[in-house]
């Protein structure tokens, strides 16, 4: 090819580059060049397809242009005898669809640009002032100035473009996380009334998912799951693009984006300096900075945890409390600790669903007496709300504050001893289980001292669910009637029993049979399909509300049922909530206390709670002791064991 051919070629490679270049998309480092001779129709071509002054049009001025080298005339010191080297190729006619239509519509491509621009603003700006809770997602927390993305307008002027660009992915990456984590922390403190930790929470989503494919189906669960999986990958993807638009917005207006990051930044901090706010909020924000702040803090604090937990796990008075004065108040005695899941002070004292739970505990009281039965009730605060069932257990059993997972997992796999393991700690006591929550197995129950546990696979039920719930607590409690607590023994028992009949959604709730016909369950069929549907009461909050509180009447009505039924002289029942039902039926104010009780029918048994102060009968008055649930195990077994010689 001869010299004039190669700089023929070259001019109609940048023609025809700069003609396949969608408008308003031109690298940042463009630099014009004078069209060479013979290019002067893709210059003009190129000059047709730009969109007008957009934010993504290019300024020619941002770069100087340099003037193309003089071309020589063509020349061809030994022609031969091929062809000589001929004219220049034409530059190609076909463009794809996209540019065509950009070219034929201008105006609409600049209206587009402009669009894309504006969104991205938006979603970038609603990131950075975006909270951590439903209840905060008002208006006037995002008419407020955010002092980060005026830090990092700040560096991405300062920056060459290659850094620019590497700058403004990672930054949109760590922005698009932190929304994620704010969209998380929105639902823990919906339902846990805590935020999600970074540390060790991260189990709870597999526990999630297994919930609401329990209470809502299979379809449902991996449906919203293959939901949630999008949603991420789109945030992940949208808010890095959206950043590196804003990028080459500035890019290309450097005069006018130094200009507005300048008047931003004083903006932000008159209204810093001078306190200025809206609806109480001040106007120079600094939101996802302290949200980063706050993680990384929570995130030492777990860490630190660790060694002063260790601590507490190891510090036990009774360890060492020989096994013949342990629980030697108790000996003889069938002794049975009840959980009624999402028991919680409302329940007792919510005016929308008080009525009838307090109907049924008076009630209850007096059949109880009639039986031979007294009571005596308090409250207990949960380190728990709205879930961690496990967790309230653990807390009442161990005598110690286990809020979170980290905890859980240190603790369970200690050598504490729990309020039931005390039991067969004795030597006196079979200690047995009733577990209708538990599908797989559950090394934890070493822990709890349990010789022997019937999980939902071990109880024979042969009928439906109900919401979460596999089996109804009639069902459960007559189990353990046949399974255990009927069996003729010389031993006596310790059993610990989970009713799951109150857990969310509250939909469909059991109603109580005659207890010759609970069988294996099958009769529970008819009784689900009369059940109210999941989707229709959540349409409701009141709805949910009250069959909330139903399905506590359930539980309380067949376990005083049980006592009233199957009890004896030596019958002992503790029974209490594990914390209170979500937000929805409580609110987001509510206190984390539930009602505790002991029933027994030796009134030796309640007199050596005589100096507990709590009320007679099975609710406790307003007024009643509240103790943190940590203290209970140490109270109880100082109650009913004797003291050191």
């Amino acid at each position: 090819m001869s010299l004039s051919s190669a700089h023929q070629r070259s001019a109609k490679d940048q023609a025809d580059s700069t003609e396949h270049t969608p408008p308003g998309d031109a690298p940042e480092e463009a630099v014009a060049e004078s069209a060479p001779e013979g290019g002067t129709e893709a210059a003009s071509s190129e000059t047709a397809a730009a969109p007008g002054d957009g934010p993504d049009a290019e300024q020619a001025q941002e770069e100087p242009a340099e003037p193309a080298p003089a071309e020589p005339p063509p020349t061809d010191p030994d022609p031969g005898p091929g062809p000589g080297p001929g004219p220049a190729e034409p530059a190609p006619a076909a463009k794809n669809a996209v540019a065509r239509w950009r070219e034929r519509h201008p105006d609409i491509t600049r209206a587009l640009s402009w669009s894309l621009t504006v969104l991205a603003a938006v979603l970038v700006l609603f990131a950075f002032l975006m909270p951590d809770r439903l209840s905060q997602l008002t208006a006037s927390r995002f008419v407020r100035v955010p002092a980060e993305p005026i830090l990092l307008a700040a560096l991405l002027l300062v920056l060459p473009p290659r850094p620019r660009r590497v700058v403004a992915v990672l930054s949109g990456v760590l922005l698009a996380l932190l929304v994620l984590l704010n969209c998380v922390d929105m639902g823990f403190y919906q339902t846990l009334q805590r935020p999600f930790y970074l540390l060790f929470d991260w189990s709870l989503f597999a526990d999630g998912l297994s919930f609401l494919k329990d209470s809502a189906g299979g379809t449902t669960a991996y449906g919203a799951l293959a939901g949630a999986l999008l949603a991420v990958l789109a945030l992940l993807v949208l808010m890095p693009l959206a950043i590196v638009r804003l990028s080459k917005l500035m890019a290309r207006h450097p005069s006018v984006a130094r200009r507005s990051t300048l008047v931003a930044g004083v903006v932000w901090m008159t209204c810093a300096t001078l306190g200025i706010q809206v609806s109480g909020l001040s106007v120079a924000a600094k939101v996802a900075g302290q949200r980063v702040r706050g993680q990384v803090a929570t995130v030492q604090q777990g860490l630190a945890d660790r060694k002063v937990f260790a601590k507490e796990v190891a510090d036990d008075r009774f360890a060492k409390v020989p096994s013949d004065r342990l629980l030697s108040g108790l000996r003889g005695k069938d002794v049975i600790f009840t959980f009624i899941e999402s028991y919680g002070r409302g329940a007792v004292e919510d005016p929308a669903m008080a009525p009838g739970v307090d109907a049924v505990l008076r009630d209850g009281t007096r059949q109880l007496a009639d039986a031979g039965f007294s009571a005596r009730s308090g409250w207990l605060t949960s380190p728990v709300t709205g879930g961690g069932s496990w967790l309230a257990h653990t807390t009442f059993l161990s005598g110690l504050w286990v809020p979170d997972q980290q905890r859980y997992r240190y603790v369970s796999s200690s050598d504490r001893m729990t309020l039931t393991s005390a039991f067969k700690r004795t030597g006196d006591f079979r200690t047995v289980g009733m577990m209708p929550g538990v599908t797989r197995a559950w090394p934890e129950s070493k822990f709890f001292g349990l010789d022997h546990v019937h999980d939902s696979r071990a109880m024979g039920y042969q009928g439906p669910r109900f919401g979460w719930s596999r089996m109804p607590d009639q069902y459960t409690l007559s189990a353990f009637e046949r399974l255990e607590h009927g069996k003729a023994s010389n031993q006596p028992m310790m059993s610990e029993i989970i009713l799951t009949s109150s857990h969310t959604p509250w939909a469909p709730v059991p109603h109580t049979i005659g207890w010759d016909e609970v069988g294996d369950g099958s009769v529970y069929d008819a009784i689900e399909k009369e059940g109210k549907n999941r989707e229709d009461v959540w349409k409701d909050a009141a709805l949910v509300r009250q069959e909330y509180a139903k399905s506590i009447q359930y539980s309380l009505t067949n376990l005083i049922d049980f006592v009233t039924k199957y009890g004896d002289e030596n019958t002992v029942l503790v029974f209490l909530g594990d914390h209170q039902p979500v937000s929805t039926v409580v609110g987001t104010d509510a206190s984390r206390d539930v009602p505790i009780a002991i029933v027994a029918h030796d009134p030796k048994v309640l007199d050596q709670v005589s100096g507990w102060g709590w009320s007679d009968g099975l609710q406790p008055e307003h007024g009643a002791p509240v103790w943190r649930m940590d203290t209970f195990r140490d109270r109880f077994l100082t109650a009913f064991s004797s003291p050191q010689p």
